[in-house]
């Protein structure tokens, strides 16, 4: 009853004159069979960068969509300077203050970046866009920002850290009281992160109201005066950033509280092959970077060896995955097979090599919906044959039916849209597309995420299995538990770089955790 008051006096304080600038309370928004928001509450001030930290799924975009017209809510209350809204689009919301920039930075590289800052709400003369009006606009969009650029310039000339100026730039000429930061920092190395937050502290002094959405927990603590951490579409809590320690911060995130490390010498859950001396290396990445996304990173995997990837959402783990499948290009460093350096020029390359990789999104990135159990299961076998060596009929159907059986795919027919199957079933098939390929190596990225507890328990089996039949493993996963319990090392990643590997009597969940907050013990 107390807590209930306390939050009707909230309400009413957001909505006065001295209140906040953004009161969410008791945002409510569902989806056939999900209740993506139960009941929010978010509160930010003027002059005020206020972090929206989350794992995957929390409900942080969910939120944001509500805010900026995206989509409407089923419940609660949202009031802006003691006004209450419901922008029914984009647009609605930014004509009300509330502007947004986007992780994806959505502009037009052919136009200048004048064009792109007034782009649809262009100055007219005489009916006609009036050109110089433009390009003193843009100038004075940039020069709040500190920004010298010329605003004839084209925009496909620019880097992407030039570029998100040039949305923030956008996103503030419409008078914005309410700026949304969603994943800015993405595609920023280190120095360019460092001169966008000076962008943000100037616009922080002006009164400007910042929602920051990051995964990168060290930018929190950099940037930010208050921090709303939100898990399974529940806010956990409000925190002064200043008075927040890391640990707390990753517990609320996660859910579980952080144990004290093992003392030395205390025996701790280990991998299968914890036990046995490492075999020769199978993959090695020497000083492997990608600009703006993976640090330099050391990485050994062994013939026959499951080795874990932690970290959590946002530490660069899918990026260093990609990199080792050939999805995306090094800037920098070697990667070596079997210890002679390759180049990937596609996944083609890396699996010809005898490398698989089962990606996270395994709807967007692995599966093709549209085709049958079947034509999935073969998908990566017949790539790597080629156009023109169709493989035989009757030894797709053997082949299929073999992998359907061993890994106890329970479909009704081989040619079932694989879009009909459950989760845990649609993973089962995307490890069968590979195990088809007979890999050395297997590139697991979150393998049970967003499947039921039993159907997760198989998953893990018939990881096990293909360690013990000799399969090299990459095993990332936001579950500790499960890492530990798998794995003979783990490499633990934080904002985009690896700051530790634990192997043998380290190997344990409280470990990942600290090496994930920075404890003094970690590395």
């Amino acid at each position: 009853m107390e807590s209930e008051t306390r939050r009707e006096d909230s309400a009413r304080h957001a909505t006065g004159p001295d209140g906040p600038l953004l009161a969410m309370r008791g945002v409510v928004k569902r989806y056939p069979g999900v209740r993506a928001l139960a009941g929010v509450d978010l509160t930010l001030r003027r002059g005020e960068i206020h972090a929206l930290m989350g794992e995957n799924g929390a409900g942080k975009s969910t939120l944001i969509n509500v805010l900026t017209g995206v989509a409407p809510r089923d419940g609660g209350t949202i009031h802006l300077d003691g006004v209450a809204i419901a922008p029914a689009s984009p647009r609605a919301a930014e004509a009300l203050g509330i502007s947004t920039v986007y992780q994806e930075v959505r502009l037009i590289p052919t136009l200048s970046v004048a064009e792109n800052i007034c782009l649809g709400r262009e100055p007219l003369r005489f009916g006609l866009i009036d050109r110089r009006a433009v390009q003193r606009r843009a100038r004075a969009a940039l020069a709040r920002l500190g920004v010298e650029l010329d605003p004839r310039r084209e925009l496909s000339t620019c880097s992407l850290a030039v570029r998100q100026m040039v949305a923030i730039a956008r996103a503030l000429d419409v008078s914005a009281r309410l700026l949304v930061l969603d994943e800015p920092t993405s595609s920023l190395d280190a120095a360019e992160v460092g001169g966008l937050f000076a962008v943000l502290r100037r616009l922080r002094r002006e009164g400007l109201g910042i929602l920051f959405v990051t995964h990168f927990i060290e930018q929190v603590f950099a940037i930010s005066d208050r921090v709303t951490v939100l898990r399974d579409g529940a806010r956990v809590g409000d925190f002064e950033t200043a008075a927040l320690s890391r640990e707390q911060l990753v517990t609320a995130m996660i859910g579980r509280a952080i144990e004290h490390a093992a003392k030395p010498g205390a025996r701790t859950p280990a991998g299968p092959s914890a036990s046995g001396p490492p075999g020769r290396p199978l993959l090695e990445a020497r000083g492997l970077e990608r600009r703006g996304q993976v640090a330099p990173t050391d990485l050994s995997i062994p013939v026959g060896q499951t080795v874990g990837l932690a970290g959590l959402l946002g530490s660069g783990r899918t990026e260093l995955a990609r990199l080792l499948f050939g999805l995306d290009r090094a800037d920098a460093g070697a990667l070596l097979i079997d210890g002679r350096r390759v180049r990937l020029r596609s996944p083609r390359d890396a699996v010809r090599l005898g490398l698989g990789f089962s990606p996270e999104d395994r709807q967007g990135e692995g599966l093709v919906p549209a085709l049958s159990v079947r034509e999935n299961v073969l998908l990566a076998l017949q790539g790597r044959r080629g156009l023109f060596r169709r493989l035989a009929w009757r030894r797709q159907v053997e082949l299929v039916d073999r992998l359907i059986a061993a890994l106890d795919i329970r479909v009704v027919s081989r040619e079932q849209p694989v879009s009909s199957l459950s989760g845990g079933t649609q993973q089962k098939v995307l490890l069968a597309r590979w195990l088809a390929t007979e890999p050395r190596l297997l590139i697991l990225d979150e393998p049970t995420r967003g499947i039921d507890i039993g159907a997760k328990g198989e998953i893990m089996r018939l990881v096990r299995r293909m360690h013990a039949d000799g399969v090299a493993l990459l095993l990332i996963s936001s579950e500790f538990e499960e890492l530990a319990a798998s794995c003979a090392r783990i490499a633990v990643m934080r904002d985009r770089a690896k700051v530790a590997e634990l192997a043998g009597a380290e190997v344990s969940p409280e470990r990942i955790r600290r090496a994930i907050t920075g404890g003094a013990d970690a590395a």
